[in-house]
């Protein structure tokens, strides 16, 4: 049987896949039975899609595999807190649990912002685990993010060295 991190792992797996093209890495597995049958990346300046997140495209992907909207039975393993439109998702899929690693601090609603997936006031309510791989899952988004300061400052010095020129 596969351990929770090492689910997690393989949603760090496909966060990197978004990394090497350039988005966000946000990476997402769906488990059933022990057996991943959805997995996704963050694809949203690739797609130009707003709904293009890892946890819907995971989600999108085990509803073909079971054949059902209906994820039960189905546990997540997600990088990041899940965001409002994520959580909607995941409510919506019926889906039994949602393990994540890094909280998010600006849209996380697992339990940073506040906690949708377990509000008793919607119809269907998902258990959370918070934390798994927090550290590794963290430090991939700060690094991403780290880079892309770092070129924006290189780029805003070689634009004044190039006006100095003239």
């Amino acid at each position: 049987m596969t351990t929770k991190e090492e689910y997690m792992q393989m949603a760090l797996e496909e966060a990197k896949k978004a990394e090497a093209i350039g988005e966000v890495p946000i990476g997402a597995i769906v488990v059933f039975e022990d057996k991943v049958v959805g997995r996704g990346h963050n694809l949203r300046e690739t797609s130009q899609e707003a709904t293009s997140h890892a946890e819907i495209l995971a989600i999108q992907m085990a509803c073909r595999e079971i054949g059902s909207w209906r994820l039960e039975e189905c546990d997540i393993y997600v990088t990041l807190e899940p965001c409002p439109m994520c959580s909607g998702a995941l409510i919506l899929s019926r889906m039994r649990k949602v393990y994540y690693g890094a909280a998010d601090e600006k849209a996380g609603v697992a339990g940073t912002l506040m906690n949708l997936l377990t509000d008793e006031r919607f119809n269907h309510q998902c258990e959370v685990e918070s934390g798994v791989l927090e550290e590794e899952c963290g430090q991939i988004l700060t690094n991403f993010f780290r880079g892309i300061r770092a070129r924006q400052k290189e780029a805003k010095r070689l634009r004044r060295l190039a006006a100095e020129k003239e």
